[in-house]
């Protein structure tokens, strides 16, 4: 049995609010998703498939191979269940593997308890058949198994990618409050943006926003930046798979993109900090990085392109109070030096967006960990229909 050979469910997850966006990025790489959901997409593959969604996919967390759905009422039915399959043919047995979960039972209060079980299954089943077992533990660096137990149906995945994909690896320092990778790609597919028109990202903070869309102006997709994946652990993977999918990404990057981006902060650290993370990406030469108030970024005249905030939210009310008076320049900035570009906003307080003093023409939904955002767009005319715009 190789495991490489075999066809099954893939489940390939994302934060909740963009699986649209993942959706589209899948249908790209030539697949028809069978199911699309709040956090996730399925459709039908195999372990080479499973290879290029992690190496392609900017908007998604993990990529789930099935192995098998069953019936489980409680810890020992999983058990049963669990021992039954061949393990030795898909965990090598030098080997090292971890137990991810997403347990919702009446008989599991902790879902650890669902995991030792996951663990022990395996464990036994290699000492019944090969005398040892590999070795497990908490680190996703290896062999990944998930489990996902909803009451009594349970469906047992080889978790393919390992760490999360969210993180696309070029971000070693992070700076204050960073927006997650995926989330910067997918709010960048929500935007009025060709990819080649000038982008400006005010307020850019650790440069996520900018880097992420230097990154999609030259199809530079996240396997470039990584080099560990669950797969590459599994019996039977085959090196060359992975370097002929690899080379072929790499085929596909854009060289000599003539795509304006322009990032600027008040802060000299947040500015140093991006250069950085732009350098580690490759795409420091795309991009323009400015140490100045967001009010006096340069905006290139007849650009016709998109200005992108992402500004802070206000956690606390002194907070709140301080900002009102950001978002109301925001506004002003947008409409007296913006004219003729398309205007974002991603924000998570709907009431500091009001303080904007534009009417937006779209309010795109995402979340940003646990906080319910909007992602405002604005047009913003060069001519008379700007008055239109103006007032909530």
């Amino acid at each position: 049995m190789n495991i490489f050979d075999t066809k099954s469910k893939v489940i390939v997850t994302c934060s909740n609010r963009l699986s649209p966006f993942l959706q589209q990025e899948i249908e790209e790489l030539g697949y028809s998703p069978e199911r699309v959901f709040k956090t996730g997409v399925e459709l039908m593959g195999d372990l080479k498939d499973c290879i290029k969604l992690n190496i392609h996919l900017r908007c998604a967390s993990q990529v789930l191979f099935s192995l098998k759905k069953f019936v489980a009422y409680n810890a020992d039915d999983l058990y049963k269940e669990l021992k039954k399959i061949s393990w030795e043919h898909i965990i090598p047995q030098d080997s090292y593997f971890s137990i991810s979960s997403n347990v919702t039972n009446e008989t599991i209060t902790n879902n650890l308890f669902a995991n030792v079980k996951v663990k022990d299954a395996i464990a036994d089943r290699f000492r019944e058949t090969k005398g040892s077992r590999p070795d497990s533990g908490p680190e996703l660096n290896a062999v990944v198994v998930h489990l996902y137990w909803k009451e009594q149906l349970a469906e047992i995945f080889i978790d393919t990618s390992g760490e999360t994909l969210s993180k696309h690896g070029y971000r070693k320092i992070p700076g204050k409050a960073p927006m997650l990778e995926s989330l910067a790609a997918s709010t960048l597919r929500a935007v009025q943006w060709d990819r080649q028109a000038v982008f400006i990202n005010p307020m850019c903070g650790s440069g996520t926003v900018a880097i992420e869309a230097a990154m999609l102006a030259t199809n530079r997709k996240p396997g470039l930046y990584r080099n560990n994946y669950s797969f590459m652990h599994l019996c039977g993977y085959d090196e060359l798979m992975y370097q002929q999918l690899f080379s072929a990404m790499e085929s596909q990057v854009i060289s000599g993109s003539k795509v304006k981006i322009i990032a600027s902060d008040l802060s000299e650290d947040a500015v140093n900090i991006s250069a950085v993370n732009a350098g580690i990406a490759g795409v420091e030469e795309l991009i323009t990085f400015e140490q100045c108030d967001f009010a006096s970024t340069s905006i290139p005249e007849n650009g016709n392109g998109v200005v992108f905030f992402n500004p802070e939210y206000g956690d606390r009310l002194g907070e709140e109070i301080a900002l009102q008076e950001t978002y109301k320049r925001m506004g002003d900035f947008l409409k007296q030096s913006c004219k003729g570009y398309m205007g974002y906003i991603f924000t998570g307080n709907l009431e500091l967006a009001k303080k904007i003093g534009l009417k937006p023409k779209r309010r795109i939904e995402f979340f940003n960990g646990k906080i319910d955002c909007r992602l405002l767009e604005y047009e913003l005319y060069a001519g008379s229909r700007e008055k239109n715009i103006e007032g909530l």
